[in-house]
């Protein structure tokens, strides 16, 4: 009976923690789906840009599944031990163990794709400062887009701010956009662009990639830990409720 009731407390912490774990991520998802003013729009929106970028926009679309996915195996975990139901336990453990190996697939994944990221961002580069050649100061979205991404991001242009020389919205008066100087003012010259030297968007954009994917992984990993205790304590609980049938 006590050893029941520490298997029960288990299944309740390690469950609980699966579903923190899934609500964090849903979140993630959400926020990277809803977040349309970033660069990864610019791309999304690039008609040569390589297939590969699409996995960059539609990862959020897998955060959100995986984070649903999880609050359904957190809840059916607690109700199984709860409720003493084989059943559920036994479901819990097949769709924790399906959920264990695609995370451990995805997780290797994210650590690869964290190397070709810049390769395949680099690929772009010279369509990116051809739409902003041809677009930026324009009529288009491209442009509230582009504002958007530098301010949230700190960031000038993809590589630099001589990507807008020769845009519409240079071409009057040489004038750049005002992300590109650091300072107060409300005109951005070529010569205060040039001193302020502000980094490019490309590289602002690689470090997140890459540091959220690291980040990523490593909560896909402990998340696994977890997964490993709750499938064994599931099994035991499992064995131990038909040993008293």
């Amino acid at each position: 009976m006590c050893c029941s009731g520490f298997l029960k407390m288990m299944m309740f912490i390690f469950n609980g923690g699966i579903f923190l774990a899934g609500a964090a991520i849903l979140g993630v998802g959400i926020w990277v789906k809803v977040d349309s003013s970033s660069l990864l729009g610019i791309l999304d929106n690039m008609p040569d840009a390589p297939d590969g970028l699409s996995q960059l926009v539609n990862v959020s679309y897998l955060l959100i599944a995986v984070g649903a996915v999880l609050l359904v195996i957190g809840f059916l975990g607690c109700c199984g031990a709860m409720k003493e139901s084989r059943c559920m336990l036994l479901t819990f453990f097949i769709i924790v163990l399906i959920i264990f190996i695609i995370e451990v697939a995805g997780a290797v994944v994210l650590l690869v794709f964290k190397d070709v990221a810049g390769e395949l961002l680099q690929s772009v580069g010279d369509e990116v400062q051809k739409s902003i050649e041809e677009h930026y100061g324009g009529e288009g979205p491209l442009t509230s887009i582009w504002n958007n991404t530098m301010k949230e991001l700190t960031c000038c242009g993809f590589n630099n701010y001589t990507d807008f020389s020769g845009s519409i919205f240079n071409q009057p008066a040489n004038l750049y956009p005002i992300a590109c100087c650091n300072s107060t003012i409300e005109t951005c010259t070529e010569s205060l662009a040039h001193m302020s030297a502000v980094e490019g968007c490309y590289d602002k954009l690689l470090a997140l990639i890459e540091n959220n994917a690291v980040v990523i992984a490593g909560v896909a990993l402990g998340i696994v830990a977890i997964e490993i205790a709750a499938m064994v304590v599931s099994m035991v609980l499992y064995k131990d409720i038909g040993s008293k049938a």
